[in-house]
């Protein structure tokens, strides 16, 4: 009975996690809710693909002018943010770039930069007229405005080639060099002037590599560092109450064979990963995946080979179980941060799960008070009560 009242919590717990982190990102920030503080109104908006970038714009075909409102967050504080238009390719050489940053005054400032080859990216007028050039700053977000004359070549294809970056400094106009992480080569793809379009064409193997690495990092955080440490707990604060036996065994092995299936599956989402992404290696993040991948195939193995309670050698496989059991928790959640800085998401996803280990990590300081309390008053009492 013991075995049918447990697994069911443990399942509750882990599609909970699931859904705080599937369900949750669909309530994030998009275009639509986006209010700007000079009142400007876009015909149309998107949600871009990558590095967390939104896109505003009204296109006028009676002028061929196009204005937009690029919103994005830098990757560092004092970062800049660009949008392009690349009238010859859909890589950077030949873009035509409006970049917001800080100068040195801490003022938000626009300019334009003419990118003829990557090795020279320095401001420069673009080939195209733009007016209107202005940007400020609020809520983590930098935002570009202005207004581009197109071309008639442009104009009369309905479509344009945009390219959109964040990156971690500047340095008296120079622009430090952003990342080159899947999130960052996968942003460009076409807009299409008209707004037929509800997304944005983007490179499509980009894309998915993008899609896979959301999935492997969504799929550890859930099991090695959500569902792995409340097994612990579970086993740690549940056995030494009366009454809890059998069932606190039942539980935290559900739980824990449930984070070792969701593991091995981000594992082997990982390895597909790494060799899809020749050049590109995480060293330590990688060898910490293949640890625990390994001590935790143990500890499965292990427990087909658990003794009695009263065999002469389970006090030997409880400190090897102890011991494999800390090793997986203390490495998974290293494992989950060293994650979390690769994909580098939007700041409050990681603030997320920092507040849940924290939540986890208050749960298990109350709960070990409160056991160590029971315990010493069990043996008091054992220790008052006449012999024989």
């Amino acid at each position: 009975m013991a075995s049918s009242s447990s697994s069911p919590s443990c399942l509750i717990v882990l599609g909970f996690s699931i859904w705080l982190l599937l369900f949750l990102p669909a309530l994030s920030l998009t275009c639509t809710s986006q209010k700007f503080t000079n009142n400007i109104l876009y015909s149309h908006c998107l949600d871009l693909p990558t590095l967390s970038s939104f896109l505003h714009y009204t296109y006028d075909s009676s002028n061929t002018s196009l204005s937009v409102a690029f919103v994005a967050t830098p990757s560092a504080s004092a970062g800049w943010i660009a949008w392009a238009i690349n009238p010859t390719g859909t890589g950077m050489a030949g873009a035509q770039s409006l970049v917001a940053y800080k100068d040195s005054k801490g003022v938000m400032t626009v300019k334009t930069y003419n990118i003829s080859d990557y090795s020279s990216v320095v401001q420069s007028e673009l080939l195209f007229e733009v007016s209107d050039m202005s940007a400020d700053e609020s809520g983590g977000f930098m935002r570009i405005f202005g207004k581009i004359k197109l071309p008639e070549d442009l104009a009369k294809a309905g479509k344009v080639n945009q390219i959109w970056q964040v990156g971690p400094s500047v340095d008296a106009g120079t622009l430090g060099k952003h990342d080159f992480l899947a999130a960052n080569l996968g942003a460009k793809g076409t807009l299409d002037l008209s707004g037929a379009q509800t997304g944005v064409v983007t490179d499509t193997g980009a894309s998915n590599l993008i899609k896979k690495r959301n999935i492997h990092g969504i799929l550890n955080v859930v099991s090695w560092g959500i569902l792995f440490p409340i097994g612990v707990i579970i086993a740690r604060y549940m056995r030494p109450f009366e009454g809890m036996d059998p069932a606190w065994f039942y539980l935290h092995v559900s739980c824990q064979l449930s984070a070792y299936i969701i593991g091995v599956a981000g594992w082997g989402t990982g390895l597909k990963l790494g060799s899809e992404s020749k050049g590109i290696t995480y060293s330590t993040h990688r060898n910490l995946g293949i640890a625990l991948f390994s001590l935790c195939t143990l500890q499965v193995f292990a427990l087909f080979l658990r003794p009695k309670k009263d065999h002469k050698y389970r006090f030997y496989w409880n400190i090897y179980h102890h011991g494999i059991g800390f090793s997986i928790l203390i490495m998974g959640i290293l494992n989950v941060f060293k994650g979390l800085d690769i994909l580098k998401p939007e700041k409050k996803w990681k603030t997320a799960y920092i507040t849940v280990i924290s939540v986890l990590a208050g749960i298990a300081a109350l709960s070990e008070a409160i056991t160590w309390v029971v315990v010493l008053k069990r043996r008091s009492n054992s220790s008052t009560k006449p012999s024989n």
